[in-house]
C-alpha cells in the first residue's frame, strides 16, 4: 500500500526486499487544482503532461525500488525547476525571495509557467505573491521533501543510491509544428546525466546497454541533460547517483488523442526488465559499498 499526500503525490515503497533505487515521475500528474484559473485550452495543457509515465514504471515497488509520482500538473507548478526560477513578468507585486532566472523562465516555462509551449498564454492576469507562495508551500516543497527523504533513506541504509528521474518526450523535436522540415524523430530513449556529472559512467552505460539490447535507439544528453531534480539530488562522490530517462511518446501513446496505443503493454514489460536490471545492479553496488 502506497503513501499519499492528497493532491500532491503518491509514494510506493519497495514491496519486496529493497534495493537502493528510487524512481520519480514529476510530470505525470493530471489532477488540476480548482484555483488554477487558466485560459489555455485543456488539450494544450495536457500536452505538457508526461502522460502514463507513472504507469510505465509501476513495476518498480514489486522489484525492490521506491516510486514517487506527482499528482499535480507541471503547468501549475513545475517540480523540475529551481524554487528560485521565478518569472517576474507573471508576478503582481515584488517577489520577496531570491530569484535565479534561467533560460526556462526567460521562455515562460520557469517554476510557474507563464506560457504553454511555445508561446500560448496560460493566464489573462498576473498572479499575486500569495498565490505563488501558496503553490510552493502546498505542492513544490512537499514533493521535494518526499523525494529527498526517499533518496536519503536509501543512501543511509545502503551507503549508495540510484535515482531515476522519469519523463516522456514528444515524438519529434518541434511538437507544435510537426509538419515543418526541421522536425526530426527523436531517439526511443534519451538519458541525461548532465554531461557525466550526475552519476557514475558505468551506471549510465548499464542503463543504455540494457535498453539497446532490447532493440531501442538511445541518445545521451541530446537534447535533454537533466534539470533540477537531477542536479539537486546527485552527488556521485557521496554515493548519490541520478539519471534522467526520457521516453519517446510514439512508443506507447497517441499524442493527439491522449490514449495508450497497442505498444503500451510491450513497452511497460520492457521497462520492467530495465527496472529489474537497475535494481540488481544497485543491490550489488550497495553490498560492495558496505563491504569497503
Amino acid at each position: 500500500m502506497g503513501q499519499s499526500n492528497s493532491g500532491v503525490f503518491d509514494l510506493w515503497p519497495p514491496a519486496v526486499p529493497a534495493a537502493p533505487v528510487v524512481f520519480d515521475s514529476p510530470h505525470s500528474g493530471a489532477d488540476y487544482p480548482t484555483d488554477f484559473e487558466t485560459i489555455a485550452p485543456d488539450a494544450r495543457l495536457r500536452r505538457a503532461e508526461d502522460m502514463f509515465v507513472d504507469e510505465l514504471f509501476g513495476a518498480a515497488p514489486g522489484l525492490g525500488a521506491a516510486l514517487l509520482a506527482a499528482k499535480f500538473p507541471r503547468s501549475y507548478i513545475d517540480p523540475n525547476r529551481s524554487e528560485y526560477d521565478i518569472d517576474r513578468r507573471l508576478i503582481d507585486g515584488n517577489w520577496p525571495a531570491p530569484v535565479s532566472v534561467t533560460e526556462k523562465s526567460r521562455l515562460g516555462h520557469g517554476l510557474i509557467w507563464r506560457l504553454c509551449p511555445p508561446d500560448l498564454p496560460i493566464y489573462d492576469r498576473k498572479l499575486t505573491v500569495d498565490e505563488v507562495q501558496a503553490r510552493i508551500d502546498a505542492y513544490y516543497r512537499p514533493y521535494h521533501r518526499a523525494l529527498a527523504d526517499a533518496i536519503g533513506m536509501a543512501r543511509d541504509r545502503f551507503g549508495i543510491v540510484y535515482h531515476l528521474n522519469c519523463h516522456s518526450m514528444p515524438t519529434v523535436s518541434a511538437p507544435m509544428v510537426m509538419d515543418t522540415a526541421d522536425a526530426r524523430r527523436r531517439a526511443d530513449f534519451v538519458l541525461g546525466d548532465r554531461e557525466g556529472t550526475s552519476c557514475a559512467a558505468d551506471f549510465t552505460d548499464m542503463v543504455r546497454g540494457t535498453l539497446e539490447a532490447m532493440g531501442y535507439a538511445v541518445a545521451l544528453n541530446d537534447p535533454y541533460k537533466g534539470v533540477e531534480l537531477i542536479s539537486a539530488y546527485s552527488n556521485p562522490a557521496l554515493g548519490r547517483h541520478s539519471l534522467q530517462i526520457e521516453i519517446n511518446r510514439a512508443l506507447y501513446m497517441d499524442e493527439e488523442r491522449f490514449e495508450r496505443t497497442a505498444g503500451f503493454e510491450a513497452l511497460k514489460a520492457d521497462i520492467g526488465t530495465l527496472i529489474a536490471a537497475i535494481c540488481d545492479y544497485a543491490a550489488g553496488r550497495g553490498v560492495a559499498e558496505a563491504a569497503e
